[in-house]
């Protein structure tokens, strides 16, 4: 993305390394999906891409989008964009669960009274109005990818009164909207209030919007919010968070480490059993 940063980094060998060997682990994944591939029977996105990569073959198409390197690539972005981001999201709310452990009290109420010992499901969120009303306001306050990533103009278009010309880069700057001091009642601080009504229901806001918006919005966000929704409900389920001795939790830091994502700074959280 950024070449000239090349000579900067210190350990490029290392990083080429890994890169190499994350798509040899890539490259065997696929391998072993195409050699059980069953057209009849598909077991994910990798047989639904071979499969249709063998009928436009069958067809005489040897020249689309269907080719061994694209599907490595998106595997690989697939892993990539939705590890970092959803485990970096977690350990936010497993921080925070620990720092305001009143809030944590109270979603393991909800959870309890809800849905008991039994194994969470994705059907279970409606029913849950606070536990959801925390994983969003933990998006919100974490802010993980602030700038997004890069966007292009599609064309020209007049923006708060500035002209931006078609093909534009454009970095749309998340954090002006989920710390917008009109749209939140106290934006700088933790508060599942703000996706909530006078009766506890959830509320949706306009203004929440870490996956970006519009029609490059975040393709993963669907999968990232079954899966945010499904781990921590199921942490929270079986483990209390808190500090370890010693430690209090005014003294958990909620300052983030800085990087492509904002990630929380090092520190260590116990986990104790609920059983």
């Amino acid at each position: 993305m950024f070449p000239w940063l090349g000579p900067l980094l210190k350990n490029k060998t290392l990083i080429l390394k890994n890169i190499a060997d994350n798509k040899g682990e890539m490259e065997e994944l696929v391998r072993g999906l195409k050699e059980t591939l069953n057209p009849q029977m598909c077991r994910g996105f990798v047989d639904s891409f071979l499969v249709r990569k063998q009928t436009l073959e069958e067809s005489g198409n040897m020249n689309s989008h269907y080719h061994t390197e694209n599907l490595i690539q998106t595997v690989a972005n697939l892993f990539a964009a939705g590890t970092d981001t959803t485990g970096t999201t977690l350990r936010w709310g497993l921080l925070l669960m620990a720092k305001y452990p009143d809030i944590q009290d109270r979603v393991q109420e909800e959870i309890s009274r809800v849905i008991g010992s039994r194994q969470a499901l994705v059907e279970d969120r409606k029913n849950l109005p606070y536990t959801d009303a925390v994983i969003h306001e933990t998006q919100r306050l974490a802010n993980i990818v602030p700038m997004s990533i890069p966007h292009t103009t599609s064309q020209d278009v007049t923006f708060q009164g500035y002209f931006i010309k078609k093909g534009t880069d454009v970095l749309p700057l998340l954090t002006s909207v989920l710390r917008d001091e009109s749209e939140w009642k106290s934006p700088h601080t933790f508060n599942p209030d703000h996706f909530l009504d006078e009766e506890g229901r959830f509320v949706k806001k306009d203004a929440f919007m870490p996956f970006s918006a519009g029609r490059r919005v975040c393709l993963g966000e669907s999968l990232a919010r079954m899966e945010l929704f499904l781990f921590f409900t199921s942490l929270l389920q079986h483990f209390c968070f808190s500090p370890p001795p010693g430690v209090g939790e005014a003294d958990l830091d909620l300052t983030p480490s800085l990087g492509f994502t904002l990630s929380p700074s090092p520190h260590q959280l116990c986990a104790v059993s609920r059983v």
